[in-house]
């Protein structure tokens, strides 16, 4: 139960997206949780959180920087890119060009 004391009786409370517990009887609150509204959560056309999106460009971000002082790391992009370019995916998105 984390921080709660056991056997006690809490009284819950929110606060926007946040949730809280206080103790009966006492005025200090301790945060719990949040609120997941599934309304509010942004998402992508795919489907997937917005925040995901973010934290996947963030990692490729992070390993393109990464590889400008790693050559084996250099090496791996570039065969990945490679790969992409010969996908169908590729192919739909930009037609048959060179590169």
């Amino acid at each position: 139960m984390g921080s709660l004391t056991p056997k006690a009786s809490y009284v819950y409370e929110r606060n926007g997206e946040e949730i809280y517990a206080r103790e009966v009887g006492q005025s200090e609150r301790k945060l719990i949780g949040y609120m997941y509204d599934k309304e509010k959560d942004p998402r992508t056309s795919d489907g997937k959180p917005l925040y995901e999106h973010i934290k996947d460009d963030q990692l490729w971000g992070n390993i393109r920087r990464a590889a400008k002082g790693n050559h084996t790391l250099q090496q791996a992009l570039e065969r990945v890119k490679i790969l992409y370019y010969l996908t169908e995916d590729y192919e739909k998105r930009y037609g048959n060009r060179k590169t």
